[in-house]
């Protein structure tokens, strides 16, 4: 639970708030950016919710938050638990972010046989007992290193396979299946690898029907209002990273990018495609 003697004084006034244990992983500014906004090394409420959107978006934020920082003063009641949380037919966002991945997202992808597990929220009973009803996991999509948390306990609560490129297996030597290489790969039925190195020398983007699993690849600018990619939390190789993005959209013509970090996005796949190419181009005089 958030701790009201610890709230941040950057919290504009009024009944929800930041604690100061805010450890600044963005996952409250990409669910509801209309109400957090960072202030420094922490995120804060910049605007209170003024509708029942709004509301629902802060409470999707405190729910998701990898350190329990965000609450109300005033104590009111929450609407029960909103996780998972569906973001189109068949796919849902999970929430309960692990500040061992920094307050990455995960996602499941329900299927006949079992679903996709895209990275790892926290193993919380009450989200592990929600998944079983949506018919459990059959394959853990690791992403990249640093999303790796709690994956091992879902694949094992599950007897689920574990997928990981070869340069990122370290993170998660329990995997059982490796991706090689930089060609895409089907790797189940539907389900699609496509190596991504730049961020990790390791990160994948899975693409599943009309929905791409970037991981910390690719995502969706709020303030740019466009797709940007992190040059500054690259740890492999910005160069990589845009040869990569482009390898990508020649790849797949997804219309949704759901990335564990950053915003989320649905447009046209044309648009969508044009989009990539033109950060990457953008983005090209920096890689030198």
């Amino acid at each position: 639970m958030a701790r009201p003697e610890l709230r941040h004084p950057g919290n504009v006034d009024g009944a929800w708030y930041v604690d100061e244990r805010c450890i600044d992983c963005g996952t409250c500014r990409d669910l509801a950016p209309g109400t957090f906004a960072v202030a420094g090394p922490q995120s804060v409420v910049a605007s209170q919710p003024s509708d029942p959107e709004a509301e629902q978006g802060a409470w999707l934020a405190a729910q998701a938050c990898p350190t329990q920082s965000i609450g109300t003063l005033d104590g009111r009641p929450r609407p029960g638990r909103l996780y998972p949380w569906r973001l189109l037919e068949g796919v849902y966002d999970l929430g309960y972010t692990s500040p061992d991945s920094f307050g990455a997202s995960a996602y499941l992808a329900v299927r006949d046989g079992g679903g996709l597990l895209v990275d790892s929220p926290r193993f919380a009973p009450a989200l592990v007992r929600a998944v079983e009803k949506l018919g459990g996991v059959a394959e853990v999509l690791l992403t990249h290193r640093d999303d790796v948390a709690d994956a091992e306990r879902w694949a094992q609560h599950f007897g689920a396979r574990v997928w990981v490129h070869a340069h990122d297996r370290s993170a998660a030597k329990f995997a059982t299946d490796l991706v090689t290489g930089l060609e895409p790969v089907e790797v189940v039925p539907g389900v699609v690898c496509v190596p991504v190195p730049g961020h990790t020398r390791g990160s994948v983007v899975w693409v599943v029907g009309e929905v791409a699993f970037t991981g910390d690849s690719l995502a969706w600018s709020h303030e740019r209002r466009d797709l940007t990619a992190f040059k500054g939390a690259c740890w492999y190789s910005w160069a990589a990273q845009l040869a990569s993005l482009e390898r990508l959209a020649a790849a797949a013509r997804p219309s949704w990018v759901l990335p564990g970090h950053g915003g989320r996005c649905q447009l046209p796949p044309d648009e969508l495609h044009n989009r990539l190419l033109a950060l990457v181009a953008r983005e090209r005089p920096t890689a030198a």
